[in-house]
């Protein structure tokens, strides 16, 4: 009686479903007419009739066009139409103007008690049906067919409730589906947001990386190029010294960004780097180089005989932090200083301090450059803290807390 899904009906039934449900006046056209034939056809079919010789009165043709016409709105005005169309059984059932009474009439009820219950909610279909059965049974037992339990007045019964437990049964198939379609909507969104939240992460991560190598063998080329330009004229060995240490730093540079970007290389590319990450195994190399660039650097570990082995992400958080530590004092802390690393394992952490005795703060990375950011963002991503300030004593100082992790627990 209403559209159904087009999996429903079948592929040969496919073009004139569109039509319908592109046109539901049509459709409920053609239920009315629909009704109204099957209303003729069991007033004509009643055995009682043709016991009584009795034919179809012009009154009964009204009544059934009038109930069947009024399907027509059935969508704008289900239980209007109800109403109307139960006013309608109980006329013709009372009045009985040619014989016994017609109980077809109740198909055009049958269809509104269908549309009520297809449209409402489980409570308000069975408070209505069971009043709709009751008013048109009890009309039928009172005014109807004798004796009063004549199956015609029980079929009034069956049929009423039969059109309630059939609009409800396709009113919760239509929320089960409705919930099922959203929900794969929602898990649809939930998986692109999910792609993208991954690919701003991946970004950002590419983005901390590229700013680690830059910013660090930049800097130190940036002071040897200036150390060789201020001796090149009276001590060309030290200048030669100096281009050698530029040298080295570009090339740690481009040996450093070539790694990175390998990892935007396909799966099993063959030319993709297979070079593990740097960790605090080279740290002394990192701090070699600031130290040919002029700094003092001075490096503690407890315990003495070695921090031990880390996984890889912990290791690789920590020499970033180290690195980027050195650069800002490097760039910032002005001539003449000093730095000491500190690097302490306990049970549960790694405590990282770099700390200095320049100047001041490395005040362009705490106005709003992106070294202190990403290193933070390196830590929080491993749940540590990172802090960074300037020291009483003066100087700058950042330390960092970073939680060990076992290679079983998640190595990354």
């Amino acid at each position: 009686m209403d559209p159904v899904t087009p999996l429903a009906v079948g592929p040969g039934l496919a073009r004139p479903h569109r039509w319908l449900a592109a046109h539901p006046r049509a459709l409920d056209t053609l239920v009315a007419l629909g009704c109204l034939a099957l209303i003729l056809i069991g007033a004509v079919s009643n055995p009682h009739l043709r016991d009584h010789h009795q034919p179809i009165g012009v009154f009964f043709g009204l009544l059934a066009t009038l109930s069947s016409a009024s399907l027509v709105l059935r969508r704008e005005l289900p239980r209007a139409v109800l109403a109307f169309t139960c006013a309608i059984s109980v006329i013709e059932i009372v009045t009985n103007d040619q014989g016994p009474p017609r109980t077809s009439i109740v198909f055009g009820v049958v269809v509104a008690l269908y549309t009520v219950a297809a449209r409402t909610d489980r409570h308000t279909t069975w408070r209505i049906g069971a009043a709709t059965a009751a008013l048109l049974t009890g009309t039928g037992m009172l005014f109807g067919l004798t004796p009063w339990y004549a199956q015609e007045n029980w079929g009034i019964f069956a049929w009423t409730g039969l059109a309630a437990a059939v609009g409800d049964a396709v009113r919760s198939r239509r929320a089960y589906i409705a919930a099922i379609e959203e929900r794969a909507e929602r898990a649809e969104r939930t998986r692109e947001e999910e792609a993208r939240r991954r690919v701003a992460e991946e970004r950002l991560r590419i983005a901390r990386e590229l700013h680690d190598v830059v910013a660090h063998h930049i800097a130190l080329v940036n002071v040897q190029a200036g150390v060789a330009s201020h001796v090149m004229d009276n001590r060309p060995d030290q200048a030669k010294e100096a281009l050698e240490h530029v040298r080295q730093a570009s090339r740690s540079a481009l040996d450093e960004l070539r790694a990175t970007v390998g990892l935007l290389r396909q799966y099993g590319d063959p030319a993709a780097p297979t070079e593990p990450a740097p960790g605090l195994g080279v740290l002394d190399q990192l701090v070699d180089g600031f130290v040919r660039a002029g700094m003092r650097v001075e490096v503690e570990s407890h315990p003495r005989d070695g921090i031990g082995t880390l996984a890889g992400s912990v290791d690789l958080t920590a020499y970033r932090v180290v690195q980027e530590a050195l650069t800002n004092v490097h760039k910032h802390a002005g001539p003449e200083v000093k730095a000491e690393v500190r690097i302490v394992r306990t049970e549960g952490a790694l405590e990282i301090t770099v700390a200095d005795d320049g100047v001041g703060p490395p005040s362009v990375d705490v106005g709003g450059g992106h070294g202190l950011l990403g290193m933070r963002e390196r830590v929080a991503a491993l749940r540590g803290t990172c802090e960074a300030g300037p020291r009483p004593e003066g100087g700058f100082q950042v330390r960092a807390t970073l939680p060990l992790q076992t290679r079983r627990g998640g190595d990354s």
